[in-house]
């Protein structure tokens, strides 16, 4: 079936009204919950034939938050599905209001390769609760994890409904030149820039999950160890390809020695070189996707060089880097030019608090940030002053774990949100309705006008 008529089908079967009922929905949301589970081994050895990630790592980060995503909407899509009343007040009386939630149509949803099926199907669900028609072109990178996908959607769901198509980015580029009630893309910023620049042709409504460099900021009235241990965590999960890792570390200078020791000691819990078999179920480190990513990531490493201060480690065939923390960082080094998006964790100085806020504002505004500190004082300045996404306190990366968070970004790092009720939202229309009964008319409107009725108006209008 071409892209053509797939998406014609789509939209026939959306015009058939036949996604819309509530029990039609939750029917499909437990199928796909049924398909996961079932084909978990086939997905487990598919993303670790792609790019080493064990069972363990994938089940906590790509399939369970599926499974509370489904579960979160079995639960709450009966109440998220119906009508809304608003306040309506005294101009409309005895009227009510209320906003109709209805589905979008046919959406695209553009997936990513570093969380593969985390970031293809998780909007998938949100698309499919609110009751669209849904097509899906993941990433082409993690080949077999692609394959994988496209098995258990196109095998178990009429094409009609929800279908995924594999390629790259020509097939992607085919895609866009197509009208959709929606695209939803999660991604670099110059292919974010390239879909947007192609919705726009159909005035299309664009969600945007992009990246940045997300900052850390460590104070010194922090629990250095504890920090330092969660930092790490979030950094090197996923070998560093992750959206909202900590991109840099900005430490207040008196702990700087303290903590860069107590990030070393975390860190040794990573593999340091990768000359033994993985571990295909509890592995913790995973290789860079590719060779094209591998060599940007070695070429930043020879570039500071210098600065190593752990880690440091690389073998091409296995597309590995070991956890690497960089020491003797500024703003101007070359690895603050960009988004590092791996296992490469630059830590810098500051004396004031107000300088390092200042630095981090004249960068592009990142998705996410994290702050270290047991001052409310401090944290509260921070989060006040720094534009971003979301972030944590005393944590990192963990705010994704809470469906209850929308989670999206802000200036270049993206814009739109999904995830639990701002997923449904993001893919629902909510029609504004006034309802009028016939047994009541206020004649104050109506011609002829008079100076009375415009006092009466005037009354009226301080009572809303």
């Amino acid at each position: 079936m071409s892209f053509t008529a797939t998406i014609h089908a789509q939209r026939e079967c959306f015009q058939s009204n036949q996604t819309k009922p509530l029990d039609f929905r939750i029917r499909q949301l437990k199928k796909l919950r049924r398909l996961l589970q079932q084909q978990e081994p086939s997905l487990y050895q598919a993303i670790f034939n792609d790019f080493g990630k064990s069972e363990f790592e994938t089940f906590l980060t790509e399939l369970s938050p599926l499974y509370q995503e489904i579960d979160l909407y079995l639960k709450k899509l009966k109440k998220w599905s119906k009508r809304q009343f608003v306040r309506t007040g005294v101009a409309n009386f005895p009227a009510k209001s209320y906003l109709v939630p209805e589905p979008l149509g046919t959406v695209l949803i553009i997936g990513a390769w570093n969380y593969p099926y985390h970031l293809s199907l998780l909007p998938v669900i949100s698309a499919l609760a609110a009751g669209n028609t849904v097509i899906i072109k993941p990433s082409e990178l993690p080949s077999q994890t692609s394959a994988a996908m496209a098995k258990l959607i196109n095998e178990n769901f009429s094409a009609d409904y929800l279908h995924l198509i594999e390629g790259g980015a020509e097939e992607t580029g085919e895609l866009l030149k197509h009208r959709f009630d929606k695209i939803f893309f999660t991604g670099s910023l110059s292919v974010g820039k390239t879909i947007y620049r192609a919705a726009a042709e159909h005035l299309t409504p664009v969600t945007l999950e992009l990246g940045g460099k997300s900052p850390t900021f460590v104070c010194a009235d922090c629990d250095i160890e504890t920090t330092a241990r969660r930092i790490v965590w979030g950094k090197f999960l996923n070998a560093g390809q992750t959206c909202v890792a900590p991109d840099y570390i900005l430490v207040e200078r008196s702990i700087k020695e303290t903590f860069l020791d107590a990030l070393k000691q975390e860190a040794r819990v990573y593999p340091q070189n990768m000359t033994a078999q993985r571990d295909s179920r509890t592995g913790n480190y995973v290789q860079i996707i590719n060779q094209r990513n591998f060599k940007r990531l070695e070429n930043l490493l020879d570039q500071e060089k210098a600065h190593i201060c752990f880690g440091g480690h690389t073998n091409p065939e296995q597309r590995f880097i070991s956890p690497t923390i960089l020491d003797g960082i500024s703003f101007a080094s070359p690895i603050m030019q960009e988004e590092i998006f791996g296992p490469i964790l630059p830590v810098i100085a500051f004396d004031k608090l107000d300088e390092a806020i200042c630095k981090v504002k004249l960068k592009p505004k990142p998705l996410s940030c994290y702050v270290y500190s047991s001052n409310q004082d401090t944290i509260d300045r921070i989060l006040n002053e720094v534009s971003f996404g979301g972030g944590c306190v005393n944590d990192s990366v963990m705010q994704l774990s809470n469906s209850n968070l929308p989670f999206g970004g802000v200036g270049m790092s993206g814009f739109g949100h999904y995830h639990g009720k701002a997923g449904f939202d993001t893919f629902t229309h909510y029609k504004s309705i006034l309802h009028k009964p016939f047994h009541f008319e206020l004649r104050l409107k109506y011609p002829p006008y008079s100076i009375r009725k415009l006092k009466w108006l005037k009354w009226l209008l301080q009572q809303l």
